[in-house]
């Protein structure tokens, strides 16, 4: 947990006879997982085990999401909205949030996911790849070929992208700069980065734009 709007006295708990709206959302791609309620007593055991507990309004207990499955939702951030009256977390999910297998509530990835999320999504599969190194995948492939062969592949990817935007199609110059942002992925990766870490830099560049 690190990022946290902590004016939790500006919740006013009596507008929902002790319940509040929590939002809960995926800390990397945006995808909007659930709604659940909360009292004050679920928020202080979300912020002390760092997993979010919701208020279950058919159970009249406090529920820890995926204390039956295992898929808990871990704490990434929790703010408050500007009325006071609803919160939203950020989490990164153990599993699928939903009890019917998919990653949120609201229907699969593809329907509710931001469409820019999914690069969020990619970059920790490649994450995945690289911890895991999973036999016949072509990510492991290039990973177990070293920097110097992803940095290889990296940089005729970007000539290809080049040539495409000047010579080719919009779908040829699509083609190869999706294969550029996944070879750029797996470079970073393979030196302890991800895309994060390059979107902090251009959001610091932005910010520090006249």
């Amino acid at each position: 947990m690190s990022d946290f709007n902590t004016d939790f006295a500006r919740l006013d708990w009596s507008k929902g006879d002790g319940l509040l709206p929590a939002v809960v959302q995926h800390w990397l791609t945006g995808e909007v997982l659930m709604l659940g309620y909360m009292n004050a007593e679920a928020l202080a055991r979300t912020l002390d085990l760092g997993q979010v507990t919701f208020f279950s309004r058919s159970k009249q207990r406090l529920w820890t999401k995926g204390e039956s499955s295992g898929h808990v939702l871990a704490l990434k951030s929790a703010r408050v909205d500007c009325d006071g009256d609803t919160l939203l977390l950020q989490v990164e999910p153990q599993g699928p949030t939903c009890h019917l297998g998919t990653s949120s509530c609201f229907g699969e990835r593809a329907q509710v996911a931001p469409p820019l999320g999914f690069l969020a999504t990619l970059d920790r599969l490649v994450e995945q790849r690289n911890d895991e190194r999973p036999e016949g995948s072509y990510t492991t492939r290039l990973f177990e070929g070293g920097i110097r062969r992803i940095a290889q592949k990296v940089g005729e990817e970007g000539v290809e992208t080049a040539l495409a935007a000047v010579v080719q199609d919009d779908e040829a110059l699509l083609g190869e700069a999706a294969d550029l942002v996944f070879h750029l992925m797996v470079a970073l990766r393979a030196r302890g980065l991800g895309m994060r870490e390059v979107c902090q830099v251009l959001q610091a560049r932005h910010a520090s734009r006249p």
